[in-house]
Formats: structure tokens, sequence, C-alpha cells
């Protein structure tokens, strides 16, 4: 398993080589919380919830209408 957390977002990949909560990962990336759904190795994580290094992590854009 890697050493890193792999993150993805539409064409965008990044990695990080050490622990932090899903909220933090968020305000690294630029992302805001309410606009997202996290997924820590395909299910969905809360904001207080910690990634670890060897985790895959997919964030999808939350989409409404009306």
């Amino acid at each position: 398993m890697d050493k890193v957390i792999r993150v993805r977002f539409r064409d965008r990949t990044w990695t990080f080589d050490r622990k932090m909560t899903v909220k933090r990962l968020l305000e690294e990336v630029g992302l805001l919380p309410e606009n997202v759904l996290v997924l820590r190795n395909g299910t969905m994580v809360t904001e207080d919830q910690h990634l670890y290094p060897g985790d895959e992590v997919k964030i999808v854009a939350v989409i409404s209408g009306g």
C-alpha cells in the first residue's frame, strides 16, 4: 500500500504524506465542505474523521438544482 493519501477531484490529484482530518484536507486543497462529498476507500466520511497514508480519497462536487 502507498505511504501517501492519494486525493482525486475532477481532473486534479494531490498526495499527502501525513495523517489529517477531512476538514484539514479540504482547507489545503481550497474546497468548501458544504460543496463536496468526501469518499475514503469508497465510503463517505465526515469532516472530523481522519485520513491516513494509504487511503484513496475521492472528492465529489455536490450539485443542486431547482
